[in-house]
């Protein structure tokens, strides 16, 4: 317990869990709002602007919260983590730079407009300062796992005087494979959170009989672009991902199956718990051949088992990266289940009138957050003993002046704090909820506004 760098790892992990709850709806939102605002300019019935505007305010509930908890990691780098800045600093902070300097000025100053300005902006103006927030939150996303992805696969640098790293080559940086990858799979996932949310809160109103069309609504496009996003998570994005690890981090790939041999038709592992001492997988059920398929698509080849590298290089928390695996791939799983089950009660025109699958949808809203955060475990933990892959060791990167008391303690502040900021978000969200869309003025549609003809909202 004396040990600081057990804390400043806990301290890091809260913070991050806690921040990623609210960027990953941001970002999933930002897309469904521009979809929102595309139908209703096309369309021109005011029904969708109505729905926009509500989750343009839910929107900027999220964001506010996300830039509040974001703000203590950029000091934890130059706090716990300043040898790791010393180091590191000369390459993520060019990205970490940009986000802060480009994304997310323009998503902050299109979010102004998007909630104050649309009778001045009218409809095109308003789609315009939607697609704007749109880039700047995708811009945000890509910067930010840009940065994680160097630390995942560090390329464009070259190390210079005591081991402090330079970039020579910019693109490599920006655009390598693994930062490419990484962006298209998070991305994907942010958008199966903000399909569940919307999902969720269209079942809860159909459930109540409030706000009928917009009910309809918010489900089907919940659903369509819940079902879709799923699939893309697991393919393309999540199988590339699996290839990548497998082929520069293949002792994280072992760990994350709790393989200790190696061998060819290599097991997936649906269940099973990893017996580390004994060095092996206990009470499994496996799926003969599919890991070698997933990780190098032919059945046959060979994957590497933990006992074929020093146990120096092993990720030092392997039961937890493994059940962090396993739950994010189980959730991805149901919820491509769960989407396609929705969608053909959709298309037969009962997802209305099935309560139990309103109840379910409405209900499962927390678990992409919950798949979401086991991902970043899984990223996280699969890196160490990392923080730079191969080159920056995390014990090393910690910083030497902040000791385990004063860590804890800030810990203990934080989660005070971010205990009563989750107190106040959950008021607005559900003052929001209850409040429900409305019209931007109840005696005209949005589409009159800005052109001087009637609109109709349905």
């Amino acid at each position: 317990m004396s040990d600081p760098l057990l804390w400043h790892r806990l301290q890091f992990a809260f913070t991050i869990i806690y921040h990623y709850l609210f960027p990953q709806l941001t970002m999933g939102l930002a897309l469904l709002i521009v979809v929102l605002k595309i139908v209703g300019l096309r369309t021109g019935r005011a029904k969708w602007d109505d729905a926009a505007r509500f989750w343009i305010r839910i929107f900027g509930i999220n964001f506010a919260m996300g830039v509040v908890t974001g703000i203590p990691m950029e000091f934890q780098f130059g706090t716990n983590w300043a040898r790791f800045s010393e180091i590191a600093g000369g390459v993520i902070g060019q990205t970490l730079a940009m986000e802060g300097m480009f994304a997310f000025f323009l998503e902050s100053a299109f979010l102004g407009l998007l909630v104050f300005g649309e009778r001045r902006l009218g409809r095109r103006g308003h789609f315009l300062a939607a697609a704007a927030l749109f880039l700047g939150s995708w811009l945000s996303g890509y910067f930010i796992v840009t940065t994680n992805a160097f630390m995942q696969y560090p390329v464009g640098h070259e190390v210079g005087p005591g081991g402090h790293l330079h970039l020579v080559d910019f693109w490599a940086f920006v655009l390598s494979p693994w930062a490419l990858a990484q962006y298209a799979h998070t991305m994907m996932a942010s958008v199966v959170t903000a399909s569940f949310v919307m999902a969720a809160v269209g079942a809860y109103y159909a459930l109540q009989g409030l706000h009928g069309g917009q009910a309809r609504l918010f489900l089907r496009i919940g659903v369509a672009a819940g079902l879709l996003s799923s699939v893309l998570v697991a393919f393309p994005t999540g199988d590339l991902q699996a290839k990548l690890v497998a082929e520069h981090q293949p002792v994280t790939l072992a760990a994350m199956e709790g393989r200790f041999e190696s061998g060819g038709m290599a097991e997936i592992n649906v269940i099973g718990q990893p017996n580390v001492r004994e060095r092996r997988l206990d009470n499994p059920i496996r799926i003969p051949g599919m890991l070698s398929w997933l990780a190098y698509g032919q059945f046959h080849r060979n994957v590497r088992g933990l006992n074929e590298f020093p146990e120096d290089v092993w990720p030092d928390n392997i039961e937890l990266l493994y059940y962090a695996f396993h739950v994010m791939a189980g959730l991805g799983t149901l919820f491509i289940l769960l989407m396609a089950t929705a969608a053909v009660f959709d298309w037969r025109g009962r997802l209305g009138r099935s309560r139990l699958l309103l109840w379910i949808l409405m209900l499962a809203f927390p678990f992409p957050y919950i798949a979401n955060t086991a991902g970043w475990m899984t990223t996280e933990l699969g890196r160490q003993p990392w923080l730079v892959y191969g080159i920056l060791r995390t014990a090393d990167g910690a910083s030497p002046t902040v000791h385990a008391g004063t860590a804890l303690f800030t810990l203990i502040g934080f989660s005070g704090l971010y205990f009563v900021l989750g107190l106040l978000f959950l008021h607005l969200i559900g003052r929001e909820i209850a409040h429900g869309p409305t019209a931007l003025n109840p005696n005209e549609g949005t589409a009159a506004l800005a052109h001087g003809a009637e609109v109709p909202r349905d």
